[in-house]
């Protein structure tokens, strides 16, 4: 059976029938499958803006040619009696775990915050009563922060090409919607991601993986270079290989790592605050109307240069969404933005960052444990703003000039927002870079600056790289791994989850 490869152009509200009444149109054949290979929404003109659809399609009158699949990872599956500690259930630790067991590694995970049913009750229970759980929270518990976000599944991580394809698979054979293999910007929604953590993690149990909830890493033994067993809460636990992937908001195992040998240094990271706008001022700015059919909700990236040189730029917009309390630690406050698969809310948020280095925060040269006591004093003044995990809250527009705003239209925010000087409570090169960045963002989309700034923004990517080798080993250390967003070297869900699968091949072929 051969193929052609199709492109297509078509209404945002295309069906099944309209992709094959053009096939047949551009065959002549009516015996055909297809599927597609890529989708992406092209809105450079509000008055005609359509699907880009590339589709394959497979028939036996066309001549036989092979159809290339997408490269897939080639696993060395063999019995083996190492055994691995992997320390962290997010999307780099997990698929490290999943690509050791599938070559034949006995594998345990530890994860310091409880399985996702319970978790979701502490977070619901958080965002009703104002109460806080250390154990479970959105930055800790199954799956790891990823679990409870909007579920980008977008990349510009270049050479993970195989990696790719390979978590996508199984987060589709996990129940994920197929889309996600070929959209331009893929994402799944923290709706669906509670259920595929769960489907991944029965797969992993089933096939004779351990998984440890409620289990914290306390320290690590080791001889030499060589890290002989993983300390817990209350167990030692052997292994032969160690990999860390406990994402870049566990400080407190910083510290421990540091103290075992394993080094740091500071790189550049962003702090800022969400900001919110009304969905379909979103939308309107986009697209040129609030809603269009076939697609959920508008999505904006933007980003500019300060005349002090900080770059500015929104991160991890989350279309339809909420702006949610993502503190890991008792009596700090941060937020991040999350969404459902729909991205139905009626509001729209962003991160709205400045890029710094700790040095340019700090005014001199900084070491790894000074930035950590910045970053926590920082949250711990955020969330000193009202004792509570009520955050303070500003107009764009008169963030931009500097003055407070008059009482604020509630958000999505669940706890509670107030007027507050927000540029007072950042460095003033960080406030100072946002205002410009604010007024250029306020000239690309109308309305912009009638936006809400809300809190803390300061994990975007965490301020400290750990010194390593290309497959993950940390410097000095013969068995140890570091991965993920706690390791500096990756960001969002599938740069970490690659980062993992990565280490996992290097391991299992060494």
């Amino acid at each position: 059976m051969g193929y052609k490869t199709l492109h297509l152009t078509l209404p945002t509200d295309y069906s099944d029938d309209d992709i094959k009444k053009i096939i047949h149109s551009e065959c002549g054949d009516p015996d055909f499958t297809y599927q597609i290979e890529k989708k992406s929404l092209d809105a450079r003109h509000k008055n005609s803006i359509h699907w880009q659809i590339t589709v394959v399609v497979f028939s036996r009158h066309f001549p036989g040619e092979n159809y290339e699949a997408p490269q897939s990872l080639t696993l060395s599956c063999k019995k083996r009696t190492q055994k691995v500690v992997v320390v962290g259930s997010g999307p780099a630790g997990f698929f490290a775990a999943l690509v050791l067991q599938l070559s034949g590694f006995q594998v345990t995970i530890i994860e310091r915050g409880s399985e996702v049913g319970e978790r979701k009750k502490a977070i619901v229970n958080l965002e009703s009563t104002g109460e806080f759980s250390p154990q479970n929270n959105y930055a800790f518990g199954e799956g790891g922060a990823g679990t409870f976000s909007d579920g980008k599944l977008t990349s510009r991580s270049k050479h993970i090409s195989s990696e790719r394809h390979f978590i996508l698979s199984e987060y589709i054979k996990a129940g994920a919607p197929e889309e996600i293999g070929y959209m331009a910007h893929p994402h799944v929604g923290t709706d669906n991601l509670e259920k595929i953590v769960v489907a991944l993690r029965m797969r992993f149990l089933e096939n004779g993986g351990r998984i440890l909830f409620d289990t914290r890493m306390t320290g690590i033994i080791k001889k030499g270079s060589l890290v002989q067993s993983v300390l817990c809460d209350s167990e030692e636990i052997e292994a032969d290989y160690v990999v860390i992937a406990t994402g870049h908001s566990a400080y407190d195992t910083y510290r421990i790592l540091m103290n075992e040998g394993v080094i740091f240094g500071t790189k550049n990271f962003a702090i800022g605050h969400r900001i919110e706008h009304p969905q379909n001022l979103i939308n309107t700015s986009q697209w040129g109307r609030e809603s269009l059919p076939g697609v959920k909700a508008a999505e904006y990236r933007l980003a500019t240069q300060s005349t002090s040189g900080v770059p500015v730029y929104t991160f991890c917009m989350c279309p339809g969404g909420y702006v949610v309390p993502a503190a890991a630690f008792e009596e700090k406050s941060v937020v991040n933005g999350m969404s459902f698969y729909l991205r139905d809310n009626r509001f729209a948020n962003a991160g709205c960052v400045a890029g710094v280095h700790p040095d340019m925060l700090l005014g001199h040269t900084s070491g790894p444990v000074e930035i950590l006591d910045w970053m926590d004093t920082l949250e711990e003044q955020f969330y000193n703003f009202s004792g509570s995990l009520v955050i303070p809250g500003l107009r764009a527009e008169d963030y931009m000039k500097r003055k407070n705003s008059k009482p604020l239209d509630p958000g999505s925010y669940p706890l509670g927002v107030k007027p507050a000087p927000l540029f007072s409570m950042v460095p003033e090169i960080v406030s100072k870079a946002i205002a410009e960045g604010l007024y250029d963002f306020s000239r690309k989309i109308k309305g912009f600056e009638t936006g809400t700034l809300m809190g803390l923004e300061n994990k975007t990517s965490s301020p400290l790289r750990v010194s390593r080798e290309k497959n993950g080993k940390c410097s000095g250390f013969d068995n140890l791994y570091f991965v993920g967003e706690g390791s500096g070297y990756a960001g969002g869900i599938i740069s970490s989850a690659a980062d993992g699968v990565k280490c996992a091949m290097a391991i299992s072929s060494g």
